[in-house]
């Protein structure tokens, strides 16, 4: 079957992602293989807007950017049932995770395989779909990455993100990061690379154009991030994932930024669980003829 990455005995990140390699093969991408099921029911709003934009036919060629645990490679898999999707990302935990997952789950035409999407050696014009839930907004070098999925795509494949809108629009980080700040000036994660550097749409439209992408539409989407079922489950999650900004907190204020966090947290316990909400750019494009 035409598609199959090239296979290689480690992955070689381009040199402006290694610094994610070195995360996302250590304690970032360790945090998320544990805790794979929650940061998948926490954007589990999004996964009909996402799929729906994707409309994978059964005989489609699929390629999942970024694709963490896999269960948008599996989903995909499983819509492109006479074809197949192939999950990489630079996390070897959580393609060992995806894998397992997919091979418990039956979904034989589930692939994945640890790799650097923006410099990989993927054979030309072989798949019909890439996709990508959050898995875009990490690379080192962006205009590579994005020329490299085109030439990846069929002319006529398609291309489909979701990307957070911008910082402020994002009730639950902005809160949480500014909760446990505890006043002080601290860095936002508002550049590149990093979850906002595809916030911009003009951005957006300018990468995926100069990579060879034509018809970019962006479509804005909200919906309520789940953090938990209840309140103790919830802040024990969010203190763990955000604990590193506490760094540099003596024992007092430390403790005053988590009582904080749980208190406003408090506020959003609902009958459906701890709930923020959010805001997303889904993007579609297609590759040019060229």
């Amino acid at each position: 079957m035409t598609g199959e990455a090239a296979s290689v005995d480690a992955v070689v990140p381009d040199p402006s992602n290694a610094e994610q390699l070195r995360d996302w093969n250590g304690d970032a991408g360790a945090f998320w293989a544990a805790h794979a099921e929650r940061l998948n029911e926490g954007v589990a709003g999004y996964h009909g807007h996402f799929f729906e934009a994707a409309a994978i036919d059964a005989k489609a060629d699929v390629i999942d950017i970024g694709c963490g645990s896999g269960q948008t490679t599996r989903d995909a898999a499983r819509r492109a049932s006479d074809g197949f999707a192939l999950g990489v990302d630079l996390s070897s935990r959580m393609i060992d995770l995806a894998r397992r997952t997919a091979e418990r789950e039956r979904v034989p035409n589930a692939r994945f395989e640890q790799a650097d999407a923006q410099n990989h050696p993927f054979a030309d014009r072989s798949f019909d779909i890439a996709i990508s839930r959050n898995g875009t907004m990490f690379f080192g070098d962006p205009e590579a990455a994005f020329a490299n999925i085109a030439r990846a795509l069929r002319p006529g494949g398609r291309l489909v993100l979701m990307t957070w809108q911008p910082f402020e629009e994002n009730e639950w980080i902005r809160t949480f990061l500014g909760v446990l700040a505890a006043g002080r000036e601290l860095p936002l994660p508002l550049g590149a690379p990093g979850p906002f550097s595809l916030s911009d749409p003009e951005r957006v439209r300018h990468l995926l154009t100069s990579a060879g992408f034509t018809d970019v539409r962006l479509r804005g989407v909200s919906e309520p991030m789940y953090f938990g079922p209840d309140l103790d489950d919830a802040y024990r999650f969010v203190s763990t994932q955000f604990g590193g900004r506490l760094d540099g907190l003596d024992a007092d204020a430390r403790a005053r930024a988590l009582d904080a966090l749980r208190a406003g947290m408090a506020e959003h316990d609902t009958d459906r669980g701890v709930l923020y909400d959010s805001a997303a750019w889904i993007t579609v494009a297609r590759r040019g003829p060229a």
